[in-house]
């Protein structure tokens, strides 16, 4: 049965109206403004039935804030009135509202409204479920998962519960559609949705992004949430491919409610590629540390093709020793950054990154080339 909240600080009128609802709906009365937007929020209501003048929030206040919740905002509101100016009127309809009903109500007519919009909003709902649905895994797409998101998020800032923004992708999974074809790629993540579901059903919120991008959203406490990436991994290990299927998976544990949500998905996604390509380890956490060592490599990836330009990159000799003799017989060439700020920088700074975005490659003939000059010099 359809649940209809009247909110009418008129006992008489609001009797009225549930006496004339009543048989064909699940009707809840709210006398004040306060308790009909906590209830709104509570409860899953088909309609709402606003009186417009209310001592305290009138309807019109109370219609705005509706508007501003994301749980609320699209349940249809018909305002309740006696003699309205059309600016009233005007006013109503510009907040949001979708119809009204003027005092003495006419049975027939109210039904008939009421029952219209239902209709309505049924219809509408099912068509933006279509539009937010992903059409290949049937679970929610970008769009329906980031506004599932941001009602999970303030649910658990209302319930004060910690909460956890979780990225999963699978390690080269282009490689998959290569060697097998993109239906058993599709397969995969039609897969993949599948344990999603069975895993969160009723306990997150969760959606694919794109490609092999996987979003969950939940409030479990981090051993929970971990033995629940564990049983995901143990699960795809065992995916009948001869290639091994590897997840990874990039966690932000929300600390401060007051960091925007998609600051927290880049904290996530970003912990995630720390461990792409390490079948050792398929999680890594967000955190300070983690924040400080992008903030230096980026720092570092923002000053390093002036610092082949300008030569701070220098050419250091480690000798070779001939054991027996103790005579130098030659030498391995190495890199140091002498850095004009801060000095001398450990190869263990720059290397691995550098190994990471392929700037070892330039760095590499830079090397090489200052050996061939010393050795030419040498020779000179």
């Amino acid at each position: 049965m359809e649940k209809v909240l009247i909110v009418d600080d008129s006992i008489l009128q609001a009797t009225q109206l549930k006496a004339i609802l009543e048989d064909e709906y699940e009707v809840t009365v709210a006398q004040r403004a306060e308790d009909g937007l906590r209830l709104a929020n509570e409860k899953n209501f088909s309609l709402i039935l606003l009186d417009v003048v209310m001592p305290g929030m009138d309807g019109f206040t109370l219609l705005k804030k509706l508007q501003e919740e994301i749980i609320t905002k699209s349940i249809p509101v018909i305002l309740i009135t006696s003699l309205s100016t059309v600016a009233d009127e005007q006013r109503g309809l510009v907040l949001g509202a979708v119809d009204y009903i003027t005092k003495p109500f006419e049975p027939l007519i109210v039904k008939a409204r009421v029952n219209t919009h239902i209709k309505l909003y049924h219809y509408r709902r099912q068509v933006e479920e279509q539009s937010m649905t992903d059409q290949l895994t049937g679970i929610a797409n970008r769009r329906k998962y980031e506004q599932h998101r941001s009602t999970k998020w303030s649910e658990a800032v209302r319930l004060h519960v910690p909460i956890s923004i979780c990225m999963m992708d699978i390690d080269r999974f282009k490689v998959i559609n290569d060697l097998y074809g993109l239906k058993e790629g599709d397969r995969l993540l039609i897969t993949i949705a599948a344990l999603l579901r069975e895993k969160l059903h009723g306990h997150g919120v969760y959606g694919r992004l794109g490609g092999d991008v996987f979003c969950l959203c939940v409030d479990y406490p981090r051993e929970r949430l971990l033995a629940l990436i564990g049983e995901i991994t143990d699960r795809l290990a065992a995916y009948p491919l001869p290639y091994k299927v590897v997840p990874s998976f990039g966690i932000c544990e929300v600390d401060n409610i007051e960091t925007p949500i998609n600051v927290l998905c880049d904290w996530a996604n970003l912990a995630m590629k720390t461990i792409k390509g390490n079948y050792l380890n398929t999680y890594a956490f967000y955190d300070g540390k983690l924040r400080e060592r992008i903030l230096e490599e980026k720092k570092i990836e923002n000053q390093m093709h002036d610092a082949l330009l300008q030569g701070q990159f220098t050419l250091y000799l480690q000798p070779k020793v001939h054991i027996p003799t103790s005579r130098i017989i030659g030498s391995e060439g190495l890199v140091r950054w002498i850095h004009p700020v801060e000095g001398i920088m450990p190869p263990d700074r720059f290397i691995p990154l550098f190994e990471k975005n392929g700037f070892i490659i330039r760095l590499d003939e830079y090397i090489w080339e200052q050996a061939c000059i010393t050795l030419r010099r040498w020779i000179d």
